[in-house]
């Protein structure tokens, strides 16, 4: 056989592997990742009740919904280290089966101390669920395929999104039934399934090719070796290498653009119902139904955004304008007084914001691999998590403050003009990362020719 029909049998061989891989994999790791959206995010479509039932103000509801985000921040790297160590399957069960239980003990809630704790809670129970899965593509998928991997995971957000608020909406209008308000209905019968979703992650989920029963052992094999980044650093320990994980520049920019974008997406996802609320939409129902029109508009984003960079191939630049766009969003919104053309700029501004998360998470996972991968977007997602914790808590304080939650986007488009400002810093260490990156191929090329 010659080259190149070895290579013609082998990229087939990589495609049909991956179709196998795509069918086996994604369906699972999508419905984990939207149940964790609507588990968090449904607390939104419990805003109004929460403070006429149990007497949780603004404030104290963007305290409570931000903690969240504060708990699985500090957890981050730990439980992605954890999960390195025994596996995917084992440690994302774990993580699903805590947190379905914790969502469904949001129906306890008394007050704002129990709101505060349950809602610690269940960020720390979650902490680690979305590295792992982007950890889980760097082992399964070529870089040339991890955008659009990630893009497809981002869909279950969207649908978190679009469907998870109107189902949330639904739920709530059992109020009454048992004796149980509707937003507990809604909290013990979404953790229920959650845990259903953990036991289907243990009994399907395998941690590796190698390990999977419906792949051959060279489909297995091509997999992992088209995984690899040969010019990604690698080690297997963290000890001496704490810099190559946390502390390179590339990273640390990336980490504080990611931070300025959750400070303006939180904010969002968690208090849109309630602006639905305030243009006299009262039903549940239909506030959760407008409120998923945010989910559509995300959904357009992460499949158009990804298209985009796949035909400019510059992914910083896709990053500028959707930065751009954003902050244009945000401040549209603070100008129009219509309710119709607000909803329609809140909807715009998520476009932007969720429809460019592949192209942050593919700028990661083309220089990372390994422990390394693990330990990295665990850090780059902790950052951004605190910008989760900022945003509806910045929000929350400015609405209780001026009275108006109009006057509270200043903190989005404040969020979004930091995002356009630290922009040209991604620029500049990618490029700095990447000539590093060539510099160490060379060296290694000329000990390699030299030891000839």
């Amino acid at each position: 056989m010659t080259q190149p029909q070895a290579a013609a049998r082998g990229d087939a061989l990589h495609r049909a592997a991956t179709r196998k891989a795509l069918t086996h994999l994604l369906p699972l790791l999508c419905l984990a990742y939207f149940m964790a959206f609507v588990d968090r995010t449904n607390v939104g479509l419990a805003k109004t009740q929460l403070e006429a039932d149990v007497g949780i103000g603004a404030a104290a509801y963007g305290l409570g919904a931000g903690i969240f985000f504060l708990s699985y921040a500090l957890l981050e790297v730990p439980s992605n280290l954890i999960m390195h160590r025994v596996g995917p399957r084992v440690w994302i069960t774990r993580i699903a089966i805590t947190w379905g239980a914790l969502t469904a003990c949001m129906a306890l809630v008394q007050g704002d101390m129990s709101f505060y704790a349950i809602r610690f809670l269940l960020g720390a129970a979650e902490a680690g669920l979305f590295p792992a899965l982007m950890y889980i593509i760097t082992v399964w998928f070529a870089q040339s395929q991890r955008a659009t991997m990630v893009g497809l995971l981002y869909m279950a957000v969207c649908l978190g999104l679009a469907i998870g608020s109107p189902l949330g909406g639904a739920l709530m209008e059992m109020s009454g039934t048992g004796g149980l308000h509707g937003w507990q209905w809604m909290f013990l019968l979404e953790g229920g399934f959650t845990i259903l979703v953990g036991l289907a992650i243990w009994r399907l989920l395998p941690d590796k090719p190698s390990e999977a029963t419906w792949l051959t052992p060279e489909e297995a094999a091509i997999l992992e070796d088209r995984a690899r980044v040969p010019t990604a650093p690698d080690h297997p320990t963290l000890r001496g290498n704490v810099k190559v994980a946390f502390g390179r520049p590339f990273i640390l920019a990336l980490a504080t653009v990611y931070f300025a974008n959750q400070i303006a997406s939180v904010a969002i996802q968690y208090n849109f119902p309630s602006i639905v609320e305030s243009i006299d939409i009262t039903r549940p129902f239909l506030i959760g139904l407008v409120s998923g029109s945010v989910g559509i508009a995300a959904l357009l984003g992460v499949i158009a955004i990804p298209a985009v960079q796949r035909r400019v191939r510059n992914e910083v630049a896709v990053i500028i304008w959707c930065s751009l766009g954003t902050a244009a969003s945000a401040v549209a919104y603070v100008l129009v007084t219509a309710p119709v053309a607000r909803i329609l700029l809140i909807d715009l501004a998520m476009f932007f914001l969720i429809g460019v998360l592949p192209i942050y998470w593919s700028v990661a996972q083309q220089r990372m691999q390994g422990l390394m991968a693990a330990a990295g977007l665990a850090f780059i997602n902790t950052i951004g998590l605190m910008g989760g914790f900022l945003g509806p808590y910045l929000y929350g304080w400015s609405e209780a403050a001026s009275g108006a939650a109009r006057s509270a986007w200043i903190v989005l488009v404040g969020s979004s003009l930091l995002g356009v400002a630290l922009v040209p810093i991604l620029h500049r260490t990618v490029r700095r990362e990447d000539r590093a990156a060539q510099a160490r191929t060379a060296r290694t090329a000329a000990t390699t020719g030299s030891d000839a």
